[in-house]
């Protein structure tokens, strides 16, 4: 079947470059267009358009991006970042408590906002002390990276994984939290060894207290809420089902307009998803499926350490959603799908390191610091080349 193959590889191929050229169309808009291609071709009829979404996916994003937006509105991330940040005396324990607020909170409360929440406070505290602020937001790109391998609601493509295969959230994050903090850890000492002059100061710098607006009822209620909805994931109850009813009820406020909650809420995202889902559909109806099984059966894709740099490199050449779901088809037909599906979560996030591309968090961080520092394309890579290689040897290493 040509056409659906021409939408997939069409779809494909501007999720790869970012933007359809000589038109104003972005990977969302291409993922809508391909999925209404699928349709209005009858690859897909609509009925089994709407059978290939997983709203189990759908309803996690949109949940966990109400109760982020509340605790970000509250004031809850900066003002705990901006307390560890400032009785960081020593550039070397300024760079630690980035790495570690950075990752931790990226484990449970999504990568994209760490980087839009610490990228302005790191800005201002690196400037206030004359250090050079490249080396400390990359280490806020890469920590954020990093950090959300360690739970399914750490990152969309955990997310989409978590719905796929049924992995619980406990199972999840008992195998993939040893390999988020060797990551960390990695990260540190990587960035530590490649800036090894930017953190040869010795004087103590206490800095002035920074002025941070915190909501305090709207924060004691969005953690109480977060703190209840972590603890039912671990004790297995549904996720997506957890996440709606949590954000759902901390839409009930006489404190904050549900405007600036909506504002925060990347509809985009959630249509690109959509759209993925039908594209996706389509092709499977295809002999791709079968293809891609005998592919993988002859290139050992069953091995774990081939099986991540497989996934490494599709999730640089398309992004790390994309790529999760091209291996969807494959994946079940594998002789260990529950490894499969875990290997792939670490590898197609630790991967977001490679290069600025790689991640949307490092491009948050990039854009949000454009006028303060200069993170070219080939600064970030003598970073991330070697994190990159080290943080998934070491997963493939905790997994097989």
């Amino acid at each position: 079947m040509l056409a659906p193959a021409l939408i997939f590889v069409g779809t494909y191929f501007v999720l790869m470059i970012g933007r359809l050229p000589g038109f104003r169309v972005d990977r969302t808009g291409a993922a809508i267009i391909g999925a209404s291609l699928m349709i209005g071709l009858n690859v897909l009829t609509l009925k089994e358009a709407y059978a290939s979404i997983d709203y189990n996916t759908i309803i996690l994003l949109f949940g966990m991006m109400i109760v982020v937006a509340n605790l970000r509105l509250s004031g809850f991330f900066a003002a705990v970042s901006e307390w560890t940040v400032r009785h960081a005396h020593h550039p070397l324990t300024l760079l630690a408590a980035i790495v570690l607020i950075s990752g931790t909170f990226s484990a449970f409360f999504v990568n994209d906002t760490m980087c839009l929440v610490l990228t302005p406070l790191v800005i201002e505290i690196v400037l206030a002390l004359k250090y050079n602020p490249v080396p400390y937001l990359i280490a806020v790109a890469m920590a954020s990276n990093i950090g959300s391998v360690a739970t399914i609601t750490g990152n969309p493509q955990n997310m989409m994984i978590g719905a796929f295969s049924g992995i619980s959230y406990r199972h999840f994050s008992a195998a993939l939290a040893p390999v988020a903090a060797v990551g960390l850890i990695l990260t540190f000492l990587v960035i530590a060894s490649i800036y090894n002059r930017e953190f040869q100061h010795s004087d103590k710098v206490v800095l002035q207290r920074r002025q941070v607006r915190v909501n305090r009822v709207l924060m004691w209620k969005s953690l109480a809420a977060s703190a209840a909805m972590i603890l039912l994931f671990i004790i297995g109850w549904p996720v997506p089902k957890v996440a709606i009813v949590t954000g759902a009820l901390l839409l009930v406020t006489r404190r904050i307009k549900p405007e600036k909650v909506y504002h925060e809420i990347d509809f985009s995202l959630l249509a690109l998803f959509v759209g993925l889902f039908i594209v996706i559909a389509g092709i499977e109806k295809t002999r791709f499926p079968s293809d891609g099984i005998a592919l993988a059966s002859s290139y050992g894709l069953h091995r774990p350490a081939v099986f991540s740099t497989v996934a490494a490199i599709l999730s640089n050449l398309v992004s790390n959603v994309p790529a999760v779901l091209v291996f969807k088809p494959l994946i079940p037909h594998l002789a260990n799908p529950d490894r499969a599906w875990l290997v792939l979560a670490m590898a197609s996030t630790l991967a977001g390191n490679l290069t600025v591309l790689g991640s949307v968090a490092n491009l948050i961080v990039i854009q949000r610091s454009k006028n303060q520092a200069s993170i070219s394309f080939w600064e970030y890579f003598k970073v991330g080349l070697p994190l990159t290689i080290l943080s998934i040897a070491a997963g493939v290493f905790l997994l097989d």
